[in-house]
């Protein structure tokens, strides 16, 4: 699969839930995110273990994202109900779509995964953030960038060693095709 293809799918995906969010629409993100999984699992050759990190993904996002509203660092635009949103789950999943093709020069690298996480996850809440107004940090605005590093930091390494894991057989059920 084309590399570039999947790279500005996923970017449609995340322009699609934060533009749409900051609108205040909460299903152009997860309209964006289901298609753009479907078109990765049909076409991934390494399909169950995509399968098992887009669980992955939504899971950690779910109990990340619900530590970091529910302590007030973080509110989202287009969700009025408590919890995370749903569109920025759906961007979990997609993001773990891209893991297994787009990023596997961090599979055996935990510590190059942490600090991209670290860097990369907050970056994109601040982009999100600043340029669309699909979410809101608490004051001071470095605590709530300080607990989206930690996060990811932590998210990035277990969603690489999962991929890394599957790729080489070390998951019962994954084989790579």
């Amino acid at each position: 699969m084309n590399a570039l293809a999947i790279a500005l799918a996923y970017q449609a995906t995340w322009f699609a839930a934060v533009i749409g969010a900051g609108r205040g629409l909460w299903w152009p993100g997860v309209l964006a995110a289901t298609l753009f999984a479907l078109w990765r699992l049909a076409v991934s050759p390494a399909r169950a273990l995509e399968l098992r990190l887009l669980l992955a993904a939504l899971g950690i996002g779910l109990l990340l994202e619900s530590l970091w509203v529910g302590s007030g660092l973080l509110g989202y635009a287009a969700w009025p109900w408590a919890g995370p949103p749903a569109w920025i789950l759906a961007l979990w999943c997609a993001f773990a779509l891209v893991v297994v093709p787009l990023l596997g020069y961090l599979h055996r690298r935990p510590w190059l995964a942490a600090a991209f996480g670290a860097i990369g996850g907050p970056l994109a809440y601040l982009g999100a953030a600043s340029g669309w107004h699909a979410l809101r940090f608490s004051e001071p605005r470095w605590h709530a960038l300080l607990a989206l590093g930690a996060g990811w930091a932590l998210a990035m390494p277990a969603l690489a060693t999962l991929a890394s894991r599957g790729l080489h057989g070390h998951l019962p059920g994954v084989h790579r095709s």
